[in-house]
């Protein structure tokens, strides 16, 4: 726990993102964005836990996050996420979806494109719940059911799917280039292909019986096909959108709602989840062992619930850990990645080894050796 740092913002934080860091070059991210939510005054803000503008990457990594730069946000930040190295597109609880560019030269922000009431119903705002980017495209979903896609460098909306939903839609992923994939309060996950000119959806998956509203979704980076969801009861699912229109696992994860999940973006047999039940966990798969990594003693084990064969004639070692179908090897050791529970944490953010949480109780909490 020596590696956490917390940093108190006075400020509840609703989303937090790494910057993305070049691929050809092993370096650690060092710059990550917050966004607040439920304050008087919502920010976006960027910090950097190197030593900025010093050589020594050593010194740099000790201490607290440091505040780069600030700006005021209209309404609450329900999502964040980076275009570029420069610029970060924000999802605002009145509708709004915005791009703000991060001059590092100056440590300023600008507002470089804004679509105001994007999401909206006939006589109100919407909440934008989501966003998901691929530069340049951009795509959002929101309350009203909606799904739209913007080109960053256009001023216009690209396309507008207007009743991709009777309910809400709270979270939206790339499956592939022209695939995303919804999450919605009524327990479904929905794909989407763009190369269709339809506006219903080409697949749909649910949660049977109950219908709990799901709340997050992430895709194996690796495998597009394998989908982890999280969702209102805490439990974590694991979809095969090959397979099926029901999960492949059910985990018993958090005793409260999950706000996000996360696959390490270069090695998917972690998994990080946070919830507001103040707990964030780290999952990992004991795939390339034949002794189970949780009978090491130390953690926490968790089994699946229920879990489907493989694939018949699948190759297994083709066969990712998070769909094995045998019990002894489909158990996972998990850890808590915080020193205490607390209130609320609210997103997180994984890259290399570091990870970056935000929580209800005004902290920012900065981990910079998780064991992946």
């Amino acid at each position: 726990m020596e590696s956490i740092n917390a940093k108190y913002v006075s400020q509840k934080i609703s989303k937090t993102r790494w910057r993305p860091v070049s691929h050809s070059f092993l370096q650690q991210p060092d710059i990550f964005a917050s966004g607040s939510w439920d304050n008087e005054h919502n920010k976006i803000s960027f910090w950097s836990i190197g030593s900025h503008g010093s050589s020594a990457m050593e010194d740099g990594f000790e201490g607290e996050p440091q505040l780069l730069c600030e700006q005021k946000h209209d309404g609450d930040v329900l999502d964040l996420q980076f275009l570029d190295q420069d610029r970060i597109v924000t999802a605002s609880s009145t509708g709004a979806v915005t791009v703000f560019r991060h001059h590092q030269n100056s440590q300023t922000i600008s507002i470089a494109q804004h679509w105001a009431r994007a999401h909206h119903y006939p006589c109100d705002n919407a909440p934008c719940t989501g966003v998901v980017c691929s530069s340049p495209e951009i795509v959002t979903v929101g309350e009203d059911g909606r799904i739209i896609v913007f080109r960053a460098d256009q001023e216009g909306v690209v396309r507008v799917i207007e009743n991709a939903d009777s309910s809400t839609i709270h979270a939206v992923t790339y499956l592939r280039t022209t695939e995303i994939l919804t999450v919605n309060s009524i327990g479904q996950l929905k794909l989407w292909d763009f190369r269709q000119q339809s506006n219903s959806p080409s697949q749909i998956l649910s949660l049977s019986g109950d219908r709990v509203p799901l709340h997050c979704v992430d895709r194996h980076p690796n495998q597009q096909h394998i989908v982890a969801t999280g969702g209102q009861d805490g439990m974590l699912c694991v979809w095969d959108v090959r397979q099926g229109n029901t999960p492949f696992s059910l985990m018993e994860a958090h005793s409260a709602e999950m706000w996000e999940v996360h696959f390490h973006p270069t090695n998917p047999d972690h998994l990080f989840t946070c919830s507001e039940d103040g707990s964030l966990l780290h999952w990992e798969t004991s795939s390339h062992s034949e002794m189970p990594s949780f009978l090491q003693g130390g953690r926490n084990s968790s089994m699946m619930s229920r879990s489907a064969m493989a694939p018949a004639g699948g190759n297994q070692s083709l066969i990712s850990a998070w769909l094995s179908g045998d019990c002894s090897k489909g158990r996972l050791e998990t850890s808590h990645m915080l020193p205490s529970q607390t209130l609320s944490v609210n997103s997180l953010d994984v890259l290399q080894q570091c990870l970056v949480c935000g929580t209800d109780g005004e902290a920012i909490f900065v981990n910079r050796q998780v064991p992946v």
